[in-house]
């Protein structure tokens, strides 16, 4: 018979790569991996790893047990999230992970509706930036993911997500007021070609966004300052330190008086925000009222310039 539990550890190990990094996330030791995963090779009576110097690769018969680990292992979570609700009724935590435009546009605003509406409802946030919020609700650390879409994004048929798209801003252009194109209505990208550029560091969905932006206007924009900050952004603009394209609604309360904003010229990029909970979970009543509440909230976003 196949333990539940090393179905768990051969998923870790094929969404990080090495057994140190499967270990670290399933907070055991390297050793206690290798002995689970072993066991599990015997339980089935075939090889599911091959090494490949330091690294472990997944054979194909590993690869066949994964598609049936994770139907497996979301019917166990649909049967311990069924027997807390009998033991419990409505009553929980929801662990929940956002950037930091979402928390304080979009689920802070939300909190209070839900203390009213769902009163058995206990809310846990927390920041996290770039695509970790998807990676730790893969890996169970959070029931609630508030992400942007990118090109690195799981794809929309990834069987272990449900993702629920929340809102779409478009980017908007930031230049210093004595820039050539400071008193224009809206932006050519195109315009800002030879410009130094403020820009997110590398793994931020943002700078992703921005670059392909960039591409499909047929250049590549000259980095020569990031942040993950938009203020700072904003702030480096005014100080005429180069140009850059950021959310509208990053900025949304905050515009320094060297800095312009202006709407582009289409196509223009848009920064679109989605919830993602385990498919497991999203029939689960908290996380339904939860998306829910967050979707009302949403639609009183001012997206537009």
């Amino acid at each position: 018979m196949i333990e539940v539990r090393r179905l768990r550890v051969l998923r870790a190990l094929a969404d990080h790569g090495t057994v140190t990094a499967a270990a670290e996330v399933l907070h055991l030791t390297p050793s206690a991996v290798s002995q689970q995963l072993a066991a599990l090779e015997s339980e089935v009576g075939q090889e599911l790893l091959e090494r490949r110097g330091r690294r472990v690769a997944i054979t194909s018969a590993g690869r066949l047990l994964l598609t049936h680990a994770d139907l497996i292992l979301t019917e166990v979570e649909r049967a311990e999230d069924a027997m807390r609700l009998h033991a419990d009724g409505t009553t929980g935590e929801v662990r929940i992970a956002a950037f930091a435009t979402a928390i304080s546009l979009l689920v802070a605003p939300t909190l209070p509706v839900l203390r009213e509406s769902v009163p058995g409802l206990r809310l846990s946030v927390s920041d996290a930036e770039g695509n970790q919020a998807i990676a730790r609700l893969l890996d169970g650390e959070i029931d609630l993911a508030i992400a942007v879409e990118h090109r690195g994004s799981p794809r929309p048929d990834d069987e272990r997500l449900a993702r629920i798209p929340l809102y779409a801003e478009p980017f908007v252009a930031v230049v210093h007021r004595s820039h050539p194109v400071a008193l224009a209505d809206a932006v050519d990208l195109t315009t800002l070609a030879t410009d130094d550029w403020v820009m997110t560091s590398v793994g931020n969905p943002i700078r992703d966004v921005v670059l392909l932006a960039c591409e499909q206007a047929g250049f590549q924009p000259r980095v020569a300052h990031t942040s993950d900050d938009f203020r700072s952004v904003a702030a480096l603009v005014a100080a005429n330190a180069g140009v850059s394209l950021v959310p509208r609604l990053a900025i949304a309360d905050y515009n320094p008086a060297d800095a312009v904003l202006l709407p582009l010229i289409a196509p223009t990029p848009v920064r679109r925000v989605f919830a993602a909970t385990r498919k497991a979970r999203a029939g689960h009543p908290l996380i339904t009222a939860t998306i829910t509440a967050l979707q009302k909230t949403a639609t009183t976003l001012p997206v537009t310039f």
